[in-house]
């Protein structure tokens, strides 16, 4: 439960993340380009609009890498079975079974001399 828990925020923080990456623009353009204008400028939205978008990054990132952390705690166990034990003892407790040998029939051919 814990674990589904933490796969379904680990997807929605990706997801997250991508949007944001996918908004900026390294360039100086992207959201906060868009909504600059020449009366925003001014005012500093334009910085106010990149200053969210570095730090709500750098936030989704650092959340992203707790949640992939904690989940491996929340992980289910699996049991794990000393394989080399069951065959050992399937070795030791099988029945031997006599099959019964099949042996072709020996047949004689002549031996030819090749040498000259």
């Amino acid at each position: 439960m814990t674990y589904t828990l933490f796969l379904v925020l680990i997807m929605i923080v990706a997801f997250l993340l991508i949007l944001i990456i996918m908004v900026q623009n390294p360039k100086g353009g992207g959201l906060s380009s868009s909504f600059g204008g020449g009366g925003t400028q001014a005012l500093g939205g334009v910085q106010n609009t990149t200053n969210f978008l570095d730090k709500s990054t750098w936030t989704l990132s650092i959340v992203l890498l707790a949640l992939i952390l904690l989940s491996n705690f929340a992980a289910p166990k699996v049991n794990v079975v000393d394989t080399s034990s069951e065959i050992e003892n399937t070795i030791q407790n099988r029945e031997v079974q006599d099959a019964p040998v099949q042996t072709a029939p020996v047949t004689s051919a002549p031996v030819q001399d090749t040498v000259k």
